[in-house]
């Protein structure tokens, strides 16, 4: 299993849950709001001390675990909808689970899925 994480533009999750949700095995994903900056580097210096206060922006972090066999084609997916070719489109990132398990009743009353 893969642990799946991306950093987007806020604007781009409608079009971005359409397209992930046409994929077969699509798993289901965690939405949450985050925000962020730029490195130095990749940007101009700040010019004030209100614009170097202020310089995060809205973004939104989506977190998906998912089968092997599905898990290129969810970044390759998050990637291709995400980007408008500007600096601060986002980052995608991908790592290895080790074990995971649904939490839930089940008939047994273990709770292991």
């Amino acid at each position: 299993m893969k642990e799946i994480k991306a950093i987007i533009r806020p604007n781009k999750l409608t079009a971005l849950r359409a397209a992930l949700r046409d994929l077969p095995g699509f798993p289901g994903m965690t939405v949450s709001k985050a925000e962020g900056c730029s490195a130095p580097t990749r940007q101009a210096p700040p010019s004030s001390i209100k614009e170097e206060l202020t310089d995060y922006t809205p973004k939104v972090r989506i977190e998906i675990v998912a089968p092997d066999d599905v898990a290129e084609a969810i970044v390759d997916c998050i990637v291709k909808i995400s980007q408008t070719g500007q600096i601060g489109d986002g980052l995608v990132w991908m790592t290895d689970i080790t074990r995971a398990a649904f939490i839930y009743k089940t008939t047994d009353g273990s709770g292991l899925g």
